[in-house]
């Protein structure tokens, strides 16, 4: 009866799917730090008999992990398939589960969305190759979201802790200091705008996962979820100090309206009219290679704060590696996988711009110490090594968070386009939140 009860909730949490995701929010694997194989959890025999694997990934550094695995150990062979981005490959790989075949022997999940498929049992505990043993190998936020229902689910690819990426060229020329908090940051705002009326501070018109990242800085926990048990509370005070303070920069019109990955977007973060954006760490990469326009005027500082002396980061973006329960291959899938996340072939993936997971790597001289000739010299991952340290503790998704960013815009996002109010918005977020949950069998409250 219970596990009647939780294929239903996750049968209607998942074909309900068509959130406009962040599309290059994902990064690098890391190195384990105990020599960087590929078979510590699965016996060298597996590896010498060989096989074949079918990976669902859209991570470009993928390919390049695949082509050195299959050097290494030349009886494996593995398809590497882009089934779709985000929501389109979990819609595919919910209905290869509905339909029991044609499932993956890895798949790429994201974090936000990791919950949903562990609450319809459709992924394997990895714990009995021995993945438990990773406790301290990757940073707390993504080994966190991994760990869940007394289980690994899967290992962290990347991770996105957020910083402030900033057109450096743009502030000097204007003469504006370089925001420390959240108070400065409004302030630069309008200290560019008056400089230049064609210059916004940043660009936002309405995005989930940066809205929920900055309440999970400004100290908001909106959601809490154990088993089917969901609460839900976007009124809590670092949801409504961001609520508030995000308000003013719309209604002065002080952030640009543009969609993130836009052309419009990708033109202003080139010339200068997008001067700012608070996002992962994923993000420096994405510059250096989609806005060859501005090389050598953006650097990077830290996340703004909402209180001044503190230091707080929280996540944005970032994917896992996992295996499908009913996945036929499951050593060979799960050798590959530690390979690519903390083996081997994170390395080549961190060479190839992805930003790691692992404390290993973010403490390497070798990461921190590379100087960026993109962002004028900067060591830029000093920065970003030490944002991932400082990620706030606690935070959850919805069991169903898919589908609460697909209505993301019909609901908060009428406050970027109409007189409503971020506040009214996220009540009504909230008010569908609940209503969608108990249509699927959870039990929802309001606190």
């Amino acid at each position: 009866m219970y596990r009647t009860k939780r294929q239903r909730l996750f049968a209607g949490v998942a074909t309900a799917t068509s959130a406009a995701l962040l599309l290059a929010a994902c990064g690098s694997g890391s190195d384990s730090g105990d020599g960087g194989g590929a078979d510590a959890g699965v016996s060298e025999d597996v590896l010498e008999e060989g096989g074949a694997i079918t990976v669902w990934a859209w991570e470009p550094t993928l390919e390049d992990v695949v082509e050195d695995f299959q050097d290494e150990y030349p009886n494996v062979k593995i398809d590497l398939v882009n089934a779709g981005t985000g929501d389109d490959q979990y819609t595919a790989l919910q209905n290869a589960i509905a339909a029991g075949k044609g499932l993956p022997d890895v798949a790429q999940v994201e974090y936000y969305a990791l919950s949903q498929f562990v609450l319809g049992e459709a992924l394997a505990d990895l714990t009995e190759f021995g993945a438990a043993d990773f406790d301290g190998t990757f940073t707390p936020g993504p080994w966190d979201v991994v760990n869940q229902a007394d289980g690994v689910y899967a290992l962290p690819m990347d991770s996105g802790p957020m910083a402030l990426f900033y057109n450096k060229a743009v502030f000097d020329e204007h003469d504006v200091e370089v925001p420390e908090t959240w108070e400065d940051f409004e302030q630069a705002a309008r200290d560019l705008k008056d400089a230049d009326s064609s210059i916004a501070i940043t660009n936002d018109a309405g995005d989930a996962g940066f809205t929920t990242s900055l309440i999970w800085q400004a100290g908001g926990r909106p959601f809490a979820a154990e088993g089917t048990d969901v609460t839900i509370n976007l009124d809590d005070e670092g949801t409504n100090t961001f609520a508030e303070f995000w308000n003013t920069l719309i209604d002065d019109e002080l952030v640009a309206p543009i969609s993130s990955w836009s052309d419009e977007w990708y033109q202003g973060l080139g010339d200068g009219t997008i001067a700012t954006l608070v996002i992962g760490a994923w993000m420096r990469g994405n510059l250096e290679s989609g806005v060859e326009a501005a090389h050598g005027d953006w650097a990077v500082a830290p996340m703004p704060q909402w209180a001044e002396g503190e230091q707080v980061t929280a996540e944005n973006g970032g994917s896992s590696l996992a295996i499908p329960a009913d996945a036929e291959n499951t050593e060979l899938a799960y050798a590959f996988l530690e390979y690519a996340t903390a083996g081997d072939g994170a390395k080549t993936r961190i060479e190839g711009g992805s930003f790691p997971a692992t404390t290993a790597d973010l403490e390497a001289d070798e990461f921190t110490e590379t100087e960026f000739d993109y962002f004028g010299g900067q060591k830029v991952n000093e920065v970003l090594a030490e944002s991932a340290t400082q990620v706030a503790e606690g935070w959850q998704y919805l069991p169903y968070q898919v589908y609460a960013n697909s209505i993301f815009n019909d609901t908060v996002g009428k406050a970027y386009v109409s007189d409503a109010t971020l506040e009214e918005g996220l009540a009504l977020w909230q008010e569908e939140l609940v209503q969608y949950g108990s249509q699927q069998g959870f039990e929802v409250s309001e606190n």
